[in-house]
C-alpha cells in the first residue's frame, strides 16, 4: 500500500510531504497506481521549481518521495507553491477514491 502524509502548519498551508510504499495493484511496470502517484507527485516537485523558481528539499529512493519547502514569505509565490500542492493533493485524493485500497492519504498539523 502508498501511504501518503501530508504535513500542513497551523494556517493549513501545506509544509511538507511524503509517499511510501508501493501499490501492488499489479506486477513492476504495469501498475497503474504507482504509476498514477509518481507522475503526480514528482511532477508537482518539478513544476513548483519550474513555475515559481522554488526549490524544495527533495528525497527519493524506490518507494519513497520526501518533499519540503523553504521558509518562505507570505506573497504571491508562496500563494503559486501553496497552489501546486493542494493541486497534488486533490489528484491524489482522486486516485485514492479509485484505488482506496492501494493508496491511503493522512494529513496532520
Amino acid at each position: 500500500m502508498i501511504i501518503v502524509q501530508i504535513f500542513r502548519n497551523e494556517d493549513e498551508s501545506i509544509e511538507r510531504f511524503s509517499i511510501q510504499g508501493h501499490a501492488n495493484f499489479a506486477k513492476r511496470g504495469e501498475d497503474i497506481v504507482c504509476a498514477g502517484v509518481s507522475a503526480v507527485t514528482v511532477g508537482t516537485v518539478n513544476s513548483i521549481e519550474a513555475l515559481t523558481g522554488i526549490e524544495m528539499d527533495t528525497k527519493m529512493k524506490n518507494g519513497f518521495l520526501s518533499g519540503s519547502l523553504p521558509l518562505l514569505p507570505k506573497d504571491e509565490t508562496f500563494s503559486q507553491v501553496q497552489l501546486l500542492l493542494e493541486s497534488m493533493v486533490v489528484m491524489l485524493t482522486n486516485i485514492a477514491e479509485s484505488y482506496g485500497k492501494y493508496i491511503k492519504i493522512e494529513q496532520s498539523k
